[in-house]
């Protein structure tokens, strides 16, 4: 049996002849049970301010109005602002605004859009499979003045952000959502919960944003070179990674590197924990600064 939100949805698409664009990577929302869990998970008050990425049909943006104070929706989708403008134009604490998010300065549009930032605000996001990785690095590595975010995304994506060293799942974007924020999966989403319903399961996560990095390094920028290098290629051992990436080093003093702080250099990159990369990105800045070398990748 159809429920309310779904036959809501068909109405609206029906209304202003939209269909949903497989270009913007559109599956709609439409399973109540699941709004109410990603609100329960985002403990909202009238004293929040939210920011909604992709509110396509404003499902959940309407329920998010009712609940925070102040939400600022991010559409990319030229089409989706009549309908969305319908909805939600007589709430006094929305704003939509239309613009790809990977070209926004999310801060800025949130000062815009409510006055000076006075306190951090969240993220909720139903995030286009296609894009994820890269919106979700944008939303890190800017340090936009975010405390929280429920996303939603492929299932395989949540497994990666939140895997363990030594599994099959952890690499480079495990590191990079776990030394920035502390992840949890909040919801298993099945394919029915949308209109129209993608091809794979979904997942709502949680990432809490850390007041500091998981673990302090002297150059954060090259810590992360650190772990490109070391999951470039991931067949390739620790030491014949980082010298393919640091090439004004031999390979036989990255070696004598590893070796010195207690890192076997035949072992793989997804062996590593958070501590082990910081501790080869600060001895390779010790290294690189004695010698005068600084990569500029």
């Amino acid at each position: 049996m159809e429920g309310k939100l779904a036959a809501q949805t068909r109405s609206l698409l029906n209304k202003y002849n939209l269909r949903p664009k497989k270009r913007f990577g559109q599956n709609f929302l439409v399973d109540e049970r699941i709004i109410q869990g990603i609100l329960a998970a985002a403990r909202l008050s009238p004293e929040d301010t939210v920011v909604e990425i992709g509110p396509g049909l404003g499902g959940l943006t309407v329920q998010l109005v009712q609940r925070a104070g102040r939400v600022l929706a991010v559409e990319v989708d030229g089409a989706l602002i009549p309908p969305l403008k319908e909805q939600l134009a007589s709430y006094p604490g929305f704003r939509l605004l239309q613009q790809d998010i990977l070209k926004l300065d999310l801060d800025g549009a949130v000062a815009e859009a409510f006055g000076p930032i006075t306190q951090p605000y969240k993220v909720v996001a139903n995030l286009p499979y296609y894009i994820t990785t890269p919106i979700l690095m944008r939303l890190l590595e800017e340090k936009y003045q975010i405390n929280i975010m429920l996303l939603m995304m492929q299932k395989e994506v949540g497994e990666r952000i939140k895997a363990a060293p030594g599994t099959k799942d952890y690499g480079a974007l495990s590191v990079a959502v776990q030394y920035y924020t502390v992840p949890e999966l909040v919801l298993r989403v099945p394919p029915s919960s949308f209109k129209p319903a993608p091809e794979v399961e979904s997942v709502v996560m949680r990432l809490t944003k850390r007041e500091v990095p998981a673990v302090v390094t002297k150059d954060e920028k090259l810590f992360f070179q650190v772990v490109r290098a070391s999951f470039g290629q991931r067949r390739k051992t620790l030491a014949n990674g980082l010298a393919s990436f640091f090439t004004s080093l031999p390979k036989d003093q990255i070696i004598c590197l590893l070796e010195k702080i207690n890192i076997d250099p035949g072992i793989r990159g997804e062996q590593l924990g958070l501590a082990d990369f910081a501790g080869i990105a600060d001895a390779l800045y010790e290294l690189l600064n004695a010698e005068g070398l600084r990569e500029s990748r």
